[in-house]
């Protein structure tokens, strides 16, 4: 098996149907953004290959074991510091050096120990990525992460994206063309 493969895949929530047959293989390693209006399906495909929600038809395969996302809502422990959210996550896996250094890289350096809940919404934002860089995973999901963060921000984030996503599987939802150019990532239109 070389990629994550959706066959034939429908879902519909009361009378709104969002994918009818949708076929699609993410292949290992590659980098795609999800395009589309908004109510088009970006997130509910996230949650499908996520395992929040399931697909009412069609077969998925090949769905690596360790995943890590960030959703539309950051989700962090607000009371916790920045490196305390990533060791929640991650265990004593990842020498708190490295988290420093990921942090830093995101911006983020000289917060990294203060409550998250005394952060702004794009330091959250970035927290939440970091984390999710982190974790022990093969696939990397991703709905709208970018949200809230400023152009110089984001294109250091970016850059820190690429870096950590090395030979791993990255699916973004987004409404940014740029997003896809900056990522060098396939287009997927939902």
């Amino acid at each position: 098996m070389n990629g994550i493969k959706l066959l034939n895949v429908s879902k519909r929530f009361d009378e709104k149907e969002i994918f009818n047959g949708f076929s699609h293989t993410f292949e290992y390693g590659s980098k795609t953004c999800l395009m589309g209006a908004s109510g088009s399906g970006k997130t509910t495909l996230l949650n499908i290959l996520l395992g929040i929600i399931s697909a009412d038809s069609g077969e998925i395969s090949g769905i690596p074991e360790n995943i890590s996302a960030v959703f539309q809502e950051d989700r962090l422990s607000e009371s916790f510091s920045a490196t305390a959210n990533i060791i929640a996550i991650t265990g004593n896996t990842v020498p708190e050096a490295e988290i420093l250094k990921c942090l830093s890289n995101l911006g983020l350096e000289g917060n990294e120990k203060v409550p998250v809940s005394t952060l702004s919404g794009g330091m959250k934002r970035r927290v939440a990525i970091a984390r999710a860089l982190l974790a022990k995973s093969e696939l990397i999901i991703f709905d709208e992460p970018f949200k809230g963060l400023d152009e110089d921000i984001k294109q250091k984030t970016i850059k820190t994206i690429l870096e950590y996503t090395k030979g791993k599987t990255l699916i973004i939802a987004t409404h940014d063309i740029n997003d896809s150019k900056l990522l060098s990532a396939n287009v997927l239109n939902i």
